[in-house]
């Protein structure tokens, strides 16, 4: 008797297509989420409307004498702003009830490996990033924002390399939190921090403000490295802030490695 041929085959689809189905997924539930939608889309875009127009926070000058515009040095700040809501808060959040509805304890036993699931998810928050920054570089151009460094080839390197190291330390640290804390505690405590950052990361008020003790360790803080890195390229015209870059990728390798190490799927 010969042995019939079966059309589609049994068995697991490729690992790279496994991984492309599951990133359409999670960014189709990151865009979908209410909540979500307001972390990473609407609240970033208020704030930078409404600093930029209304005379509340006075900025500091560019370093290099360039334009003191409150859009200026406001804009680098907020598309850190949205790295952290997106890598950090959202993915929290979204991570930690999954959890608990035991959806990580079923994927884990799926045929997509554990580091694939991850994966995807870290993809799925680079694509909603990218929708998030051109949106509001669209609004920021829109109130007359003219970024310095974004002119030249290197700029937009260094940009992109601060974005992903932002993204990558962010992202370790909303896994660490959603591996091991409750879902209850993962909601309030990313929210909390969202909040807390926002108002001491540099993002809208200058760490200059700040008496210089708490400069000193607010400066050691992702988001604070994050800002003012974006704002030295794209408001000063300066090259890569290497302080700020070594900041961000210190903060990627201790997050990532916890949460590689302390991660819970139960």
């Amino acid at each position: 008797m010969s042995t019939g041929t079966y059309t589609p085959r049994p068995g697991a689809a490729p690992v790279g297509r496994m991984i492309a189905a599951q990133t359409a997924l999670e960014t189709r539930m990151l865009l979908r989420n209410g909540e979500q939608l307001l972390l990473t889309v609407i609240i970033p875009s208020l704030l930078l409307v409404l600093f930029s127009t209304v005379d509340i926070v006075t900025v500091p000058a560019s370093k290099t004498g360039g334009a003191d515009r409150a859009v200026d040095f406001l804009a680098p700040g907020v598309l850190a702003l949205a790295v952290l809501s997106t890598a950090f808060t959202g993915q929290a959040i979204a991570t930690g009830f999954e959890r608990r509805y035991g959806v990580l304890k079923r994927l884990g036993a799926s045929p997509l490996p554990r580091w694939a699931l991850m994966t995807s998810k870290t993809l799925a928050v680079m694509v909603t990033e990218v929708l998030q920054i051109t949106l509001l570089t669209a609004i920021a151009l829109g109130l007359g924002w003219s970024p310095q460094g974004a002119s030249t080839f290197t700029g937009v390197l260094s940009v992109l390399l601060l974005l992903a190291l932002g993204t990558a330390a962010f992202s370790g640290l909303g896994l660490l939190m959603a591996g091991t804390l409750k879902a209850e505690a993962t909601l309030a405590a990313a929210n909390l921090v969202f909040l807390l950052l926002l108002v001491g990361g540099g993002v809208i008020v200058p760490l200059e403000r700040f008496p210089d003790a708490a400069r000193s360790v607010l400066e050691l803080l992702p988001i604070s490295a994050l800002s003012d890195g974006l704002r030295a390229i794209l408001q000063d015209g300066a090259s890569l802030p290497w302080g700020d870059a070594l900041t961000l990728a210190v903060w990627a390798v201790l997050g990532l490695g916890a949460a590689a190490k302390f991660f819970r799927w139960e």
